[in-house]
């Protein structure tokens, strides 16, 4: 049998390394599904572990792929658990409201368009050091004409702060650890002007170049078109209009925007050929190695194009990529192949496991491995036309199809849309981003100390003019979008498992791949959303009703419902799901029959009265104000709320089904373990 295995083994010997990201990535992702924070002594003997591992490879083992991939795994749990431990930091566990001062390192716009900046060397008054977070995000509303908040700046302003909040329903996006992991301990926003203490100085030199860079295109073309350039070379997306963003996304050019893989692609590939151009013009140049210094100069340009797009994980993860590829031609190598895509997986995570969990890395690496895939299969078969022309033309549109086909998932995942016509708006527009407005931006930057970045700019503008009426078009074309519901928990990755397998395997063997990848179809498809959703806050409910999920009231808690609809695959609003037939207004009362339960949603003045009084045997009652004596029924005030978070009700045959946001999150540093521990160590040393 074992020899069985081991010749089984011995015909993957060419593809094995490419399961190394992989079996990483497991290993991360079982971090992040672990329902407790492993203790130290867990932590000692996966490192004890590793440790033998490490030795018995080293001994001659590492012949034996089913120890290295164990040994994978362990490591990916453990490099999840490192780079938590590394970013903690202390995150606000009361509600503030005072003068809150800092210097700006970043300036971006928030959900409902507001300028919003992210400060750090944060000083909060009547807040010792070691509670104050290192970091806080705060949206400016209100009269703001006193300033534009730049890098560098130091800031005060009065401002209502609190610890980043939990998921809007169990099992949702989570904030808080995306919010760990940015290293932003509080979030909040101010009615009142923020006032400047000191101007930039010498500090965060690419940050004030940037900024600088923005406003100088801004100024150079105003409106959406300056705005998208903008975005595109520098990465501040602060001028673009909420109208134009809708657009984008709709039409699935959203892409365009991110300084992705695409970007880095382009732009590395535009040096590395006219640096090999240039080098061909001069006959002193024959005989030194032209591609290698082209790559170098590409690599450079690489470089510098990450650190002044603010160098975010999405370009870090595409110059990764590029890096890699342009390595491979320095030794001699081939660039586009699945082993270049691998090591660029590993080193994205190794540096930052928590991107596994971002749709960012999950869809550029996607579509990167099923472009390499059709193209090798492309070239191995001699298929596709012949002719410089029909030879690009097809490349554009298999690019397109197999990128958007690989990625849609994973959008229709995280954003619950599909785009049926991105394909025709991508085909459309990405030649223009690589043939014009690209080269175009390069042109302005080489122009750009001799103060003539203004020509490359307007070469930019009909480009990008061009690629804004594309994607306003098509966002206006009756069914643009088609919203999807979320699916169940690890139906992604159940599904990447499966193509994965499909992928990387030889022989008929891989074709077991399609089980997983038809059986997380299968499950997307019958997901069953919750009867009854309630907000952590306890300002909103939703039940479920014939017309879709009906919400207790048209305004508040505005984030949560339209997190609800849209996991939902409901495009409507909330205040047209707040007149469905499935409230009493008047009343609070829930018109859905939960098997006999009745819900009630009760708020405003008397609220608390009100609650005690409906609060008896077979109600369930939520209220926005803490009940102090509630009565036999289950009660969701705010009080049971902040121990629990958002809670779900799923009604069946067996009755009601109750799960809170904690049970699904676990109890991770994050979410506040810690810090409730140590309250409760503190409260028994007094």
């Amino acid at each position: 049998m074992r020899a069985r295995v081991a010749a089984w083994f011995d015909t993957q010997r060419g593809g094995l390394f490419l399961w190394s990201p992989v079996c990483l990535a497991v290993g991360i992702g079982l971090y992040f599904a672990l329902p407790v924070e492993p203790d130290p002594t867990a932590w000692a003997v996966l490192a004890t572990a590793l440790a033998a591992g490490g030795a018995a490879m080293a001994a001659g083992f590492w012949r034996w792929p089913l120890l290295v991939a164990v040994m994978l795994v362990g490591a990916g749990l453990g490099l999840a658990g490192v780079r938590s431990a590394l970013v903690a930091g202390p995150v606000l566990d009361f509600r503030y409201y005072g003068a809150v001062e800092g210097r700006v390192v970043e300036v971006d716009r928030s959900g409902s368009d507001k300028p919003r900046m992210t400060l750090d060397r944060v000083v909060l008054e009547r807040t010792p050091p070691d509670r104050t977070p290192r970091r806080v995000r705060i949206s400016l509303h209100g009269d703001q004409r006193w300033l534009s908040p730049a890098p560098g700046n130091v800031v005060i302003v009065t401002a209502h702060l609190s610890g980043p909040e939990g998921p809007v329903e169990p099992g949702g996006f989570d904030f808080q650890r995306m919010a760990w992991f940015e290293g932003l301990g509080a979030v909040g926003y101010a009615r009142t002007p923020a006032l400047l203490l000191e101007p930039s100085g010498r500090g965060l030199p690419v940050a004030r170049l940037r900024a600088h860079m923005t406003a100088a295109i801004v100024a150079a073309l105003p409106g959406d078109a300056g705005a998208f350039a903008a975005a595109i070379t520098t990465g501040d997306r602060s001028s673009i209009e909420t109208a134009t963003l809708d657009a984008l996304r709709a039409s699935n050019l959203a892409h365009l925007l991110a300084i992705s893989g695409l970007h880095m692609g382009l732009l590395t590939g535009l040096v590395f050929g006219a640096l090999r151009v240039i080098l061909a013009l001069f006959p002193a140049s024959v005989g030194w190695p032209a591609k290698s210094i082209a790559a170098m100069g590409a690599l450079a340009a690489g470089a510098a194009y990450l650190a002044l797009s603010g160098g975010n994980v999405a370009t870090q993860r595409a110059f990764i990529m590029a890096a890699v590829m342009l390595v491979a031609v320095l030794v001699g190598r081939r660039a586009m192949t699945l082993r270049a895509v691998a090591i660029a997986a590993l080193i994205v995570l190794v540096l930052r496991p928590d991107a596994l969990t971002g749709p960012g890395f999950q869809m550029s690496f996607a579509a990167t491995t099923a472009l390499v895939v059709a193209f090798r299969f492309i070239r191995d078969r001699g298929t596709g036309p012949r002719g410089a022309v029909l030879t690009w033309a097809f490349a554009l549109f298999v690019s397109s199809a197999v990128a958007g086909a690989a990625t849609a998932p994973v959008g229709a995942a995280q954003f619950n849309q599909l785009s049926p016509y991105g394909l025709v708006a991508n085909l459309v527009s990405v030649p223009v981003m690589g043939l014009t407005i690209m080269p175009a931006a390069l042109l302005a930057a080489v122009l750009a100390p001799l103060g003539l970045a203004w020509i490359g700019l307007a070469l930019m503008e009909p480009g990008i003019r061009w690629i804004l009426l594309v994607a306003t078009r098509v966002a206006a074309l009756d069914g643009a979008t088609v919203p999807v519901p979320s699916p169940p928990p690890f139906t992604l990755a159940l599904l990447a498992l499966g193509a994965l397998w499909l992928i990387l395997w030889h022989g008929r063997v891989r074709w077991i791949g399609a089980a997983p990848v038809l059986a997380a179809f299968a499950m997307w498809s019958a997901v069953e959303r919750p009867t009854v959703l309630v907000a952590p806050s306890a300002a909103l409910v939703g039940i479920m009703g014939p017309e879709g999920r009906a919400l207790s009231k048209p305004r508040g808690a505005g984030f949560a419902a339209r997190v609800w609809l849209e996991n939902d695959g409901d495009p409507t609003d909330q205040p047209a799901a707040a007149e469905r037939p499935g409230w009493d207004q008047a009343t609070g009362q829930a018109r859905t029959d939960l098997g006999g339960t009745v819900l009630w949603h009760v708020y405003g003045r008397g609220g608390i009265e009100r609650a005690q009084a409906l609060c008896t045997s077979g109600n369930v009652v939520v209220s926005s104000q803490p009940v102090p004596q509630p009565g036999d029924c289950l009660m969701l005030d705010p009080r049971t709320l902040e121990k629990t978070g958002s809670v779900a009700i799923y009604a069946g045959g067996e009755g009601l089904r109750i799960v809170t946001a904690r049970e699904r999150a676990g109890l991770r540093p994050w979410n506040g373990a810690d810090r409730q521990r140590d309250r409760r160590i503190a409260r028994a040393d007094q």
